[in-house]
């Protein structure tokens, strides 16, 4: 009867939002195994008020391109909880997002900032402008315009943006620099910035790095070493490049990274050098992988492919955007051998190809822990910020793998009774579900 109940609340939630849906369901899945153990929940209808947001804002953003042509995008900043501290999350901007992304986006921020152990709510937001093809002025003037509409909904005590797809450490200094001016304040609004105005070293690979930590704590408590394992890449930017970084440097062996337009292989792994390389083409020039030649990158690129069904691997690592593997991909996945899918971009896997997966015993990793890195440090930018205080690369690297041992550990002690390929899922839910749930009873109910 109480997962009749908790199934028709979750039917009742913006079932058109087809992204945020699938968020919810997910983590429904999980709580249906202590609903009934935990009466006080239900009781204090905690699960409805986690299933819904706290505020959505939407507003118009209006901007002059170079020809002194004028253009309207639509920004949003959703703000899911705030029980556990200010809300904490990304912004993106991306031409395909919209009110269902921002809603997922912020949902799933809750949970995986539950699971650093850090004081920050979830929050997400953005725009659907795309900086792709736009001239540095033109990205400039769109974040001031951007951040004249957002400043009255953000502060260091009330909601922290960071960047996020397409919104980068040059989209945070001029959203910086404008809350600066029209606040006359310099505080930790923003996190994500350069080292020399605030920001935290090793910023840009934590999400990257954070995830391949994740993994070494999985592969040790299997008796595997990453030095014996392949492990195949999608995406190109800063989670997916500092992913391969930190597995390399692990030994373990890379075979991919993929952008928009295709699928750049090394079946041997590419090695360091090739990285850096790599890296240049993308980040320095904003190239494309096709392009690799140019740059003396040993490689072979297969054109409008998916690096799924390419090769042989062991690991499974989507880290470019949300459902990018379908059911159709999780084929290419089975048949290459992998035993793991680790999810290092924010719930990457269909709810299908999910399945698929866990039937066929692939161990899924999921995003809410292995991609809490990056928000890990935000965190950690923001303590550094309010002791007026910058840390060495080194010390900040400490707290960051101790952070994801705890969020493994973490994982692992809230799904004792589940052994099968989806415990880590599981365990990610009920773990975050429970902090979160717990803070809300704790101060009434209504927070």
């Amino acid at each position: 009867m109480a997962k009749n109940d908790l199934k028709e609340i979750v039917n009742m939630i913006d079932p058109n939002h087809n992204i945020f849906h699938q968020a919810v369901k997910d983590v429904s899945e999980s709580i249906e195994k202590i609903y009934d153990a935990e009466p006080i929940y239900k009781k204090c209808r905690v699960f409805d008020r986690l299933f819904h947001h706290d505020r959505i804002i939407k507003f118009r953003v209006t901007w002059e391109d170079d020809n002194s042509d004028v253009h309207h995008n639509f920004g949003w900043r959703v703000q899911h909880n705030n029980a556990l501290g200010a809300y904490k999350g990304g912004l993106r901007f991306h031409p395909n997002v919209n009110e269902d992304t921002f809603k997922f986006l912020s949902f799933e921020q809750t949970f995986k900032n539950t699971l650093t152990g850090l004081p920050m709510g979830g929050a997400k937001g953005g725009s659907d402008f795309n900086p792709k093809g736009k001239s540095d002025r033109e990205i400039m003037r769109f974040c001031q315009a951007f951040m004249r509409e957002l400043a009255p909904f953000i502060g260091p005590e009330t909601d922290v943006p960071a960047g996020d797809i397409g919104v980068g450490a040059r989209e945070i200094g001029y959203l910086y620099g404008t809350y600066k001016a029209i606040t006359e304040k310099h505080n930790g609004v923003l996190t994500g910035k350069a080292p020399l105005y605030g920001g935290s070293l090793i910023r840009t690979e934590a999400t990257g790095y954070g995830a391949a930590y994740f993994l070494s704590h999985v592969l040790n408590n299997d008796d595997k070493d990453i030095k014996n394992l392949r492990v195949a890449i999608s995406g190109a930017g800063n989670v997916s490049l500092h992913l391969a970084e930190k597995i390399i440097d692990m030994n373990g062996t890379v075979v991919s990274l993929s952008d928009s337009n295709g699928t750049l292989m090394s079946k041997d792994g590419f090695t360091i050098d090739d990285l850096k390389a790599i890296k240049s083409l993308k980040l320095d020039h904003r190239d494309r992988l096709k392009n690799y030649k140019k740059y003396d990158i040993n490689g072979d690129y297969h054109d409008d492919k998916e690096p799924w069904s390419l090769c042989d691997y062991d690991i499974a690592a989507p880290s470019a955007t949300q459902n990018e593997i379908d059911d159709k991909d999780t084929k290419g996945i089975i048949k290459s051998g992998a035993s793991y899918v680790l999810e290092a971009a924010n719930m990457p896997l269909t709810h299908k190809a999910t399945l698929t997966c866990i039937e066929k015993g692939l161990i899924i990793l999921p995003a809410k822990a292995v991609n809490a890195g990056g928000v890990a440090v935000s965190g950690i930018e923001r303590t550094q910020n309010a002791l007026m205080e910058q840390w060495s690369a080194e010390k900040v690297d400490t707290k960051l793998q101790n952070i994801m041992k705890d969020i493994y550990q973490s994982c692992v002690l809230h799904a004792p009774n589940c052994d099968g390929a989806d415990k880590y899922i599981h365990g990610a839910n009920i773990a975050g579900f429970r902090k979160v749930a717990n803070a809300i009873i704790a101060q009434g109910g209504l927070n």
